[in-house]
């Protein structure tokens, strides 16, 4: 049995699920240790303290994932709220620059600043390195679009960033976990964790480069993210990690059970074999409804009624976004999914 097929056995997904962009499916390693956990809950028998080699075990994992040093990488329960520290931390005159229509969890943090002068500037996502300009102080941007599955052009972006100064943070949830990208070209990586990385809601991950991290303001400083998490817990003065774990906050204990074995499953497995098979599918999908190939696990399209009727029929699961009907691929979807999916849509 080859790699894939090994940790394809791990899941338990009924047929047609093509929802990962909305929703992941755990492997059953996750699914068992988080029983065990409930159960541990239930008994009165769980520890505060033996949580937290599983969330070193998750912060580890997902470095490996985007091939980051453990120590850049902060913890968190939501993309938002990650995101929402280098919002603040901005100074009231700064730019941002982002591609119009990208996900909300990514623009509301800095929209929310403009009441302070923070400039939110929002571009058609092909023309976003083009407008990158002096007075740009970051670009914040999807890795892939929520709607519609377009990948940034990387390179482009970076080399307009490098050009003017600017920093990038690149909003990778619907990317982590199938597309290959390494956390160190960038200042800031942060997904959320409940999507293509099969964790439970409640788990999600920040890379920050070490020249970066000094502008960011801890403003949710909390125990968890004490020099030394147990014995930082009461009393002044301010003793924060030294690394990006000053940026922790609390874990949400049950869905880093989950996060740990589930990660550690995909970082074995590596980003290249699962992205070599997520886009794989989404190009037979493609060509099955005499679409050109492309380079996204994502696929969008415009149908009618009749058409997302036959797919709910067929059981074929799916997201409705901007209008469109959005198609997912991912480690536990194979060609069955796909062939239902072009069957019901082309009746």
């Amino acid at each position: 049995m080859t790699a894939l097929a090994a940790a394809r056995s791990l899941f338990d997904p009924a047929p047609g699920h093509l929802n990962t962009a909305s929703i992941g499916v755990p492997p059953r390693p996750a699914v068992d240790a988080m029983t065990e956990a409930l159960a541990d809950w239930r008994q009165g028998c769980a520890e505060p303290e033996a949580y937290d080699p599983l969330v070193t075990r998750s912060r580890v994992a997902f470095a490996q994932l985007v091939g980051a040093p453990p120590e850049t990488v902060a913890i968190g329960a939501t993309a938002s709220g990650l995101i929402g520290l280098i919002a603040a931390s901005l100074p009231s005159d700064a730019e941002v620059l982002t591609a119009e229509g990208d996900f909300t969890s990514l623009l509301f943090p800095f929209l929310a600043q403009e009441a302070r002068g923070v400039t939110v500037r929002a571009v058609p996502l092909a023309q976003l390195a083009g407008e990158v300009g002096p007075t740009t102080s970051l670009i914040a941007v999807s890795a892939v679009q929520s709607s519609n599955g377009a990948v940034v052009d990387f390179a482009a972006v970076r080399a307009a960033a490098d050009m003017f100064g600017a920093r990038v943070l690149l909003d990778a949830t619907q990317a982590a976990g199938w597309l290959p990208l390494r956390a160190p070209d960038w200042e800031y990586v942060v997904a959320a964790a409940f999507k293509w990385l099969c964790c439970l809601r409640g788990a999600a991950f920040m890379a920050v480069q070490p020249q970066a991290m000094a502008d960011i303001v801890p403003h949710g400083a909390s125990w968890y993210a004490g020099s030394d998490i147990w014995s930082s817990v009461y009393g002044g003065p301010l003793r924060l990690a030294e690394d990006a774990r000053r940026l922790d906050s609390p874990p949400a204990w049950l869905s880093y059970v989950g996060a740990a074995p589930a990660l550690e499953l995909l970082a074995e497995l590596g980003v290249e074999a699962i992205h070599q098979h997520d886009v794989a599918l989404a190009n037979s999908f493609r060509a099955g409804l005499g679409l050109p190939a492309a380079d996204s696990a994502i696929v969008s399209l415009q149908l009618d009624d009749a058409a997302t009727s036959r797919l709910a029929a067929a059981g074929v699961r799916t997201a409705g976004r901007a209008g469109r009907t959005r198609f997912s691929f991912h480690l536990y979807t194979d060609q069955s999914d796909v062939d239902s999916a072009v069957t019901a849509i082309r009746g």
